[in-house]
C-alpha cells in the first residue's frame, strides 16, 4: 500500500507540473489540442492545461535580426554590385499572426529567416535592376528602401511576421571590379599629374627665360647708362683739368709729378730704375718752384 501511495503521489506531482505552465514578457505562447492549434492569446502569467491532451509552445517575442552576408546583384547597365542589408523582425502582434508563425515556418527563427531572406533577395534584385549603379549606390538608396520595406511587409503577414525595419548597410562594387576601378582612378591621377607636373617646368622655364631676358636688358642699360656717366664725368673731369692747367700749368705739372711718385712708390719694395737726369724727377732736383 505504500508503495501504491508513492507512485499516486509521483503521478499526481507529474500531472500537476504538466498542468500549469508561465509565459513571460519576453514570450508568445500558443496551446495545442492533438496538434491543433486551439488558442494563441495568452499574456504573460500563469495557465493551466489538460496534460496528455494539451501542449504549449513558447516563441521568442523579441526583435530578431536577420544579417546575411552581402550579395551581387546586377544593376540597369548590368553591372555588378554588392549589397549589405539587414532585416529586424518580429512575431506579429494579433493571434492570428502567431498562428500564421507557427503553421508557416514552424515556429522556427533560422527558417523564418530563411524565407524573409529570399523576399529581400528576389526585392533587392528588381529594384537594384532597374537603376544604374549611381542611382543604386547614393542617388536612390533611401528610395530603394522605403520600396522594400513596403513589399516585404506585406508578405511577412502571412509568415505571422511583423517587419520593423530593412536597411542597406552599404553597396560597394565587387573586390575585383573595385580593384580595376582604383587602378584606373590611380593611372588618371597620375596622368593629370604628370601632365600638371610638365606645365610647371614649362611655366618655369618661361618665367626664368624671362627673368634671364629682364636681367640682361636691366644689366645693359645699366652698364650703358654706367659708360654715358663715365664718359661725362671724365668729361667734366678733363674739363676742370683744363681749366686748373691753364690757371696755373706749372702747378698742374707738380700736382700730376705728386700723384705720379704717389703711384709709382705705393709699397716700400716697389724699385723704380730711371736715368737721373730724368724728366721724372725733375721736381726733385728744383728746390723751389718758379
Amino acid at each position: 500500500m505504500q508503495r501504491i501511495a508513492i507512485v499516486i503521489v509521483i503521478l499526481a506531482l507529474f500531472f500537476g507540473s504538466q498542468s500549469v505552465f508561465t509565459v513571460n514578457e519576453a514570450q508568445r505562447a500558443v496551446k495545442l489540442k492533438l496538434q491543433e492549434v486551439v488558442k494563441t492569446d495568452y499574456e504573460p502569467g500563469l495557465y493551466f492545461q489538460v496534460p496528455m491532451v494539451n501542449s504549449v509552445i513558447k516563441f521568442d517575442g523579441r526583435i530578431q535580426t536577420l544579417d546575411a552576408k552581402p550579395q551581387r546583384y546586377l544593376t540597369f547597365e548590368k553591372k555588378n554590385v554588392q549589397v549589405d542589408s539587414f532585416v529586424k523582425w518580429r512575431i506579429g502582434d494579433g493571434p492570428d499572426d502567431l498562428r500564421n508563425y507557427y503553421t508557416s515556418v514552424g515556429g522556427d527563427p533560422l527558417r523564418a529567416n530563411q524565407r524573409l531572406f529570399q523576399l529581400v533577395d528576389k526585392a533587392l534584385r528588381d529594384e537594384i535592376g532597374k537603376r544604374t549603379i549611381q542611382e543604386a549606390v547614393s542617388g536612390e538608396r533611401a528610395e530603394i528602401m522605403r520600396i522594400i520595406n513596403e513589399i516585404i511587409a506585406k508578405k511577412a503577414i502571412e509568415l505571422g511576421i511583423k517587419l520593423v525595419d530593412i536597411r542597406i548597410k552599404r553597396v560597394d562594387l565587387p573586390a575585383d571590379i573595385s580593384q580595376a576601378v582604383f587602378d584606373r582612378m590611380s593611372a588618371e591621377r597620375d596622368r593629370i599629374a604628370k601632365e600638371l607636373r610638365a606645365r610647371g617646368r614649362a611655366q618655369a622655364e618661361r618665367i626664368r627665360a624671362e627673368a634671364d631676358r629682364e636681367y640682361t636688358v636691366i644689366l645693359a642699360k645699366a652698364y650703358s647708362e654706367g659708360q654715358s656717366n663715365r664718359g661725362d664725368g671724365d668729361a667734366r673731369a678733363a674739363e676742370l683739368y683744363a681749366r686748373a692747367y691753364n690757371k696755373d700749368p706749372e702747378f698742374y705739372s707738380f700736382y700730376r709729378s705728386l700723384n705720379a711718385y704717389t703711384e709709382a712708390f705705393k709699397d716700400k719694395d716697389d724699385i723704380i730704375v730711371l736715368e737721373p737726369d730724368s724728366e721724372f724727377f725733375k721736381y726733385y732736383k728744383r728746390s723751389t718752384i718758379k
